[in-house]
């Protein structure tokens, strides 16, 4: 038996095989049974046109054995075998692939079944073994041949007895490496000794070969009229073999759905819905998606990570794979299977990105499609869904300069002053009365405290519907919005608001004007707390109101000096006091600028206070406040 050397090239290729291409030394399964698929599949498309297979697609399978005292590890396939040529070929030359061969020379470059490409999945192997041993016998040939290797050093092949066609491959395992008292550098290898760390790795990565997978397993069971325990072996198949996604949708029940993603997406409730795609077009892909029911416990924490399982041709690459969702939508789950994947050398990362932008792309689609529709069709459930992941699409808005605000911003809701109901910008947009030419909205810690506010009594007046912001992203999303339908989103608590008609304004502006030295006086008293004191056309029945006036709100300001990394420096928004010229409180003004301006400069900043107050902003000194009523009082 002639000991071969393994070329120059191939030792380092081998070398960098070992320690470098795979990220985790458990993919060697995944490649070991990927092969043996392949040999499968060349055997089952010969059967399709030579008799002389004398095997239906029933037949073929692929076994794996344990056994624990050899420390060694079989996968064995009945699929087309090698020859001694195909070996020198396959295995003595590294990255020489025999399915991309087939591939060729059968005119099957859009076959979707045939999986290996590269030729290099084979060596993965010894990432966990010491010695690999493959026995082949070709289909059509007599004599079967025996290939050993340790590795770098090279390899052996000889004749050998195998009864039957196809191909053996047994690994004998590395022996433990206990690692420092850390346990840095430890490896346990004997795991692929353990049945049920076997058939969880298939479950994983080979759960949809679309050949059985059988192993036989040592189980317990209770004696029959005693209460000891006998352990019995039985051959299971550990695969299921046709992806739940393959089937026809008229095929699967909404148990079957709802199943594959307690299993598969570690949930414990059913989802809220399902999508299933089959894509054909520029790029072939299927996909099954799901929208949970509520958010994981740590959704909106950093720690949380988005991604849907990539597979191809059923064959898991990658278990999270975040390029296929934009943030906005992280809160899918699901998978995508497709065969038009460029896959690295070690099937673990895609070479082109250009596939999976497509992919992406036709996925946001399809999400936002489907909440459209359970908008529309299914309020009850959508509004489930807006509960639990509203704010996400919120901040989809807010983020990236408002680049996807086109995209989201009709999948909005927000509380309104109409029925107390959540809804839609496009609804507030259709019941909008004749001569309304702006979308109003009033901010606040919560609905019960906006609907309180002196400012919202004018625009209720004039029949106007608000939307209630509540959550701190909401100010932020409409600005970076700007409009909606053409239709320029206004705060009430805006100073510009507008409403008054001329008649009105005049009337205002004559009494601002007779106002003027008592309004200065309190502006002074005021200095560095507001941009300017003025009497306010839009108050009923309260004495005053603070407003804000420019880009940045008096919510938006405590939202961020509240964010971390504020550095201590606050911002400030330039807020103005409105004086109700119609309340009571008005001629006391009046009165005290010609009186007393010391005690108005007093009554300025108590009214200051209770204007904050009103907002829902904290007040700066609570112990002068109380000192300055007691005094006033």
């Amino acid at each position: 038996m002639e000991q071969k050397q393994f070329q120059a090239e191939s030792k380092r290729l081998m070398d960098m095989m070992i320690h470098s291409i795979y990220t985790h030394k458990e993919i060697f399964l995944r490649e070991l049974i990927s092969n043996a698929s392949d040999a499968i599949d060349k055997l089952y498309f010969r059967s399709l046109t030579d008799d002389s297979v004398g095997m239906n697609k029933s037949d073929f399978g692929i076994s794996i054995a344990i056994d624990k005292d050899a420390r060694t590890l079989t996968i064995s396939d009945n699929g087309i075998g090698m020859t001694k040529e195909e070996m020198e070929e396959h295995l003595g030359t590294i990255a020489n692939s025999g399915s991309l061969q087939f591939k060729k020379e059968n005119n099957l470059a859009e076959d979707n079944q045939i999986i290996g490409q590269f030729g290099v999945g084979f060596y993965s192997a010894f990432m966990v073994a010491k010695c690999v041993t493959v026995k082949s016998r070709a289909f059509g040939a007599d004599q079967a041949y025996v290939w050993q290797s340790e590795g770098v050093e090279g390899y052996t092949i000889d004749t050998c007895d195998k009864d039957t066609v196809g191909t053996e491959i047994t690994l004998e395992l590395l022996p433990d490496v206990a690692g420092d008292e850390d346990g840095n550098g430890a490896e346990n290898y004997s795991e692929y000794l353990d049945q049920y760390r076997i058939q969880s790795l298939i479950k994983r990565y080979s759960d949809y070969i679309r050949f059985p997978i059988r192993m036989e397993m040592t189980k317990s069971r209770k004696k029959e009229d005693s209460d000891e325990y006998e352990d019995y072996t039985e051959t299971v198949t550990l695969n299921s073999m046709v992806p739940l996604w393959h089937k026809n949708k008229s095929e699967i029940t909404e148990e079957e759905y709802n199943t594959f993603y307690r299993d598969k997406c570690g949930d414990y409730t059913n989802p809220l819905c399902h999508i299933h795609v089959h894509n054909e077009g520029s790029i072939t892909y299927d996909a099954l998606l799901y929208i949970p029911e509520h958010a994981p416990f740590n959704y909106y924490n950093k720690d949380y990570e988005k991604g849907l399982q990539l597979y191809a041709n059923g064959v898991l690459i990658m278990d999270r794979c975040e390029d296929l969702l934009p943030d906005y939508f992280s809160f899918v789950k699901g998978l995508v299977d497709s065969e038009d994947l460029s896959l690295n050398i070690s099937r673990e990362m895609l070479q082109h990105d250009t596939q999976l932008r497509l992919i992406a792309r036709s996925i946001e689609r399809t999400i936002k499609n489907e909440l459209k529709r359970m908008m529309k069709n299914d309020r009850e459930k959508y509004e489930k869904f807006y509960q639990a992941f509203g704010l996400q699409l919120k901040y989809g808005v807010y983020s990236d300069y408002g680049m996807h605000k086109e995209l989201l911003q009709d999948l909005l809701l927000f509380p309104s002053s109409k029925e107390g109901k959540l809804t839609s910008l496009q609804e507030y947009i259709d019941r909008m009365p004749e001569g309304q030419d702006a979308i109003y909205y009033a901010t606040g810690e919560s609905i019960s405290r906006i609907e309180l506010l002196p400012q919202t009594e004018q625009v209720k007046d004039k029949g106007y519907e608000i939307l209630y912001f509540t959550e701190n992203v909401d100010e932020f999303a409409i600005r970076m919005m700007q409009n909606y339908q053409d239709k320029p989103f206004k705060s009430v608590l805006d100073s510009s608001l507008d409403l008054e008609s001329e008649e009105e304004k005049k009337a205002l502006e004559e009494k601002q004007e007779s106002s003027k030295t008592m309004l200065e006086t309190m502006q002074k008293a005021l200095e560095g707390k507001v941009g300017s004191v003025k009497l306010s056309g839009r108050l009923k029945s309260h004495p005053v109101c603070l407003s804000s006036e420019g880009e940045l709100s008096m919510e938006m300001a405590k939202t961020l000096n509240a964010m971390p990394g504020a550095n201590g420096e606050k911002l400030h928004a330039n807020t103005v006091l409105e004086i109700n010229p119609e309340h009571a409180i008005y001629q006391t003004l009046m009165q005290l600028q010609e009186s007393d301006p010391e005690k108005l400069g007093e009554y300025a900043k108590l009214l200051y206070d209770q204007a904050l107050l009103i907002a829902g902003m904290p007040i700066e000194d609570p112990v002068a406040f109380s000192n300055r009523i007691c005094s006033l009082m």
